[in-house]
């Protein structure tokens, strides 16, 4: 089972401790959270049926300065267990505490300094997204949960609606997003985003330099198992009769054995919501990977991915969404259904999927179990 770090618990006992101790009258202290159970039934598993359940609990404490200026925090713990079976034959058991969001927050009508436990993401295009560079969030996930990432994120908004982002990541060693290597997680991240509006639209420059290790065995990297990395991005989003855009992201890797070259990733897609019965909202996207400094462009070092995704509301309380990409190079589709029920506090998901047995794409979100192969699944969410 996975606990967190002793620091970490320690971070976050002072954090609801501060909270609970100075709250004032003008001040705000709020708890949250949301429980979830499931049932799958798949065959992607090494174990065909998996039930288990996930609660994440939340303390918000807000500090009301002058001039509408504001200090919050956030605590949230990711608490979840489960248990695979294979009837008259074998159970597996797993589970684990760690956090899910700790940060400390200063924030103005233009300025925003946030530090800790976080979420960053950002970029123009809807599920198949090149900039997905420290999430995973699965737009098919009920729960749309994704790892955070520890640093220090600052925005600036100016007057015409463009805004600037600086961040500082460290201690993030585990792979995220797109990423192939480990990063280094004693050296800090680095990176910047400029966005700004244009004529029924706005575009987006970032960037990200890290260290990820390198592979000293082969001859590429120092001696220190050092590989710097640099990425850069750029999206496009316009709402004209259709809404339409472009991302796209360039990893440039300083040493590059074969089989790990640059990668370039770029999507263009387009969404529209039709007049039929109650408004039916369509969604194109066309992916493509490749990496093309090496062998140049060939079949051989690309994929292409093709999506569409419908989402139609049966009524006030019930929707319906699927979801359909297809792998062009390996012939292969993946298929999504959602039929989600809405009351007061309470959600019901049923969802069923056919998938190649092996992903590709990283769009996994929190999940402990695979959706690899064909399966169908029971979710039940509770939000107080």
């Amino acid at each position: 089972m996975k606990v967190m770090s002793s620091k970490r618990s320690i971070l976050i006992i002072i954090i609801f401790s501060f909270a609970l101790v100075h709250t004032k009258a003008q001040d705000s202290l709020s708890f949250l959270g949301q429980a979830s159970a499931y049932t799958l039934i798949g065959s992607g598993n090494n174990l065909p049926v998996w039930s288990g359940g996930r609660y994440i609990p939340q303390l918000n404490y807000e500090i009301n300065l002058r001039k509408n200026n504001l200090v919050d925090f956030e605590a949230s713990a990711n608490i979840w267990g489960n248990a695979g079976f294979r009837l008259f034959d074998t159970v597996s058991f797993k589970g684990g505490v760690s956090p899910y969001r700790l940060w400390a927050r200063y924030s103005s009508s233009r300025l925003e300094l946030r530090a800790g436990l976080q979420k960053i993401n950002f970029g123009s295009a809807s599920i198949l997204r090149p900039l997905m560079w420290f999430d995973q969030t699965d737009n098919r996930d009920p729960l749309k949960l994704t790892e955070g990432v520890w640093g220090v994120l600052g925005r600036y908004y100016f007057q015409n609606n463009a805004n600037i982002w600086l961040w500082c990541l460290y201690g993030n060693e585990k792979k995220k997003g797109w990423e192939t290597l480990n990063t280094v997680s004693n050296i800090p991240e680095f990176g910047g985003r400029i966005q700004f509006p244009l004529p029924s639209g706005e575009a987006a420059f970032s960037y990200h330099h890290r260290t990820s290790e390198g592979f000293p065995h082969l001859g590429y990297g120092n001696p220190d198992n050092y590989n710097p990395e640099n990425r850069y991005g750029f999206d496009a989003k316009f709402d004209t009769k259709i809404g339409w855009w472009f991302e796209a992201s360039l990893t440039d890797y300083k040493f590059t054995p074969e089989g790990v070259n640059d990668i370039l990733i770029f999507n263009l897609g387009a969404d529209y919501t039709f007049g039929l019965g109650n408004g039916i909202t369509v969604t194109f996207e066309q992916l493509t990977i490749l990496s093309p400094f090496e062998k140049g462009l060939n079949y051989d070092n690309f994929l292409t991915f093709s999506l569409i995704s419908a989402s139609y509301p049966l009524g006030m309380f019930d929707n319906i969404n699927t979801v359909i990409y297809y792998d062009w190079k390996n012939r292969k589709s993946y298929n999504f259904i959602n039929w989600q029920r809405n009351f007061n506090k309470f959600t019901l998901n049923l969802m069923g999927y056919l998938n190649p047995d092996n992903y590709i794409i990283p769009l996994q979100g929190m999940n402990e179990i695979s959706y690899a192969g064909k399966g169908f699944q029971v979710m039940i969410i509770f939000n107080h």
